[in-house]
């Protein structure tokens, strides 16, 4: 097959399969492979944030760092289909001591890091700007220590602050590509602070994506909430909370975009943040075989028959009703 052709058919063939399996809920086979993948280097992190499963210490699964071994052979296998490759999950990215290892392999394909900005050094930033990573996500969580900290438990604002300047200096001295996006989850305690952060995006070149709090303790929903309808995930009714969403029997994650652990479990999306549904180990078996394996399929046709009983999807935004900001 001629070499340029191979991803858009592939994402041709994924995207037949995904429209059959609205048609039918007993198709559960992907005719394609991934057009995205998202591979997590470490789920440790050095933040303590407590609506986060790694930072809450809420996991129980085993932390580790990924083998660059382990991450090459899934790359190998995966890259004449891959658009995008996601280098995040759970923990902070940047603490793999081979960060830029990971980087740098997975060049000609479109690659993300996400990172809480602890790590964003002057030798780091050079490095990033670079390295041909295509864009890099910051989380912003406020625009004072006061209102950072009540999220980003143990970090430091102004030195997130320093490193997303001296990125975003890097990026223009070396004309890199890089794009550059401030997250920020909007809550009670920074809601009235988005004027503020749209001015700091502004000022390093970045774009800002305003998001809603995903929330893993239920007893803290109305907690963190924000005054503002549309920036709340979460309908209060009666005395409880309830996701803005009718959650379809469909999601598009199990036929494009898969998850890969840092000890090389594949699971089906990134809210199965404790490993609950694991389709395969790519220790064992190649990815292909784990895509359209036993496990995937049945996981499926659950997924397209009644998604609102497998626990991960009742804090999805698959389907979610949000605003636009």
């Amino acid at each position: 097959m001629i070499s340029y052709l191979q991803k858009p058919l592939n994402l041709i063939l994924s995207g037949s399969s995904w429209i059959s399996s609205l048609m039918s809920s007993e198709w559960t086979t992907v005719r394609g492979m991934p057009v995205s993948v998202s591979t997590e280097l470490t789920n440790f992190c050095n933040l303590k944030c407590p609506e986060c499963s790694s930072g809450s210490d809420q996991m129980t699964r085993q932390r580790g760092y990924m083998d660059i071994v382990l991450y090459r052979k899934a790359i190998d296998e995966l890259r004449p289909f891959l658009y995008n490759v996601n280098l995040y999950f759970q923990g902070e990215p940047m603490m793999h001591p081979l960060f830029f290892s990971f980087v740098d392999y997975c060049k000609g394909i479109h690659s993300t890091v996400s990172t809480n900005g602890h790590f964003l050094s002057p030798e780091n930033s050079e490095k990033i700007a670079n390295s041909g990573l295509n864009r890099l996500i910051v989380s912003l969580d406020g625009t004072d220590q006061d209102c950072y900290s009540k999220y980003r438990i143990g970090g430091n604002f102004d030195m997130v602050m320093d490193g997303l300047r001296t990125v975003s200096e890097y990026r223009k001295l070396n004309n890199s590509k890089l794009k550059i996006e401030i997250q920020f989850l909007v809550n009670r305690f920074n809601q009235h602070q988005i004027s503020e952060v749209r001015a700091i995006a502004k000022r390093t070149g970045a774009s800002l994506k305003l998001k809603s709090m995903q929330i893993i303790n239920g007893e803290k929903t109305g907690y963190w909430l924000p005054d503002s309808r549309k920036f709340r995930r979460y309908e209060e009714i009666g005395d409880d909370y309830f996701i803005k969403s009718d959650l379809p029997d469909r999601c598009a994650r199990l036929w494009f975009n898969p998850v890969i652990t840092w000890d090389g479990k594949v699971i089906p999306c990134c809210f199965d943040k404790d490993t609950e549904h694991i389709m395969g180990d790519l220790n064992i078996d190649s990815f292909r075989d784990i895509w359209n394996g036993p496990r995937y399929r049945v996981f499926r046709r659950a997924i397209l028959q009644n998604r609102s009983m497998i626990n991960i999807c009742r804090n999805c935004t698959e389907g979610l009703r949000e605003a636009k900001y």
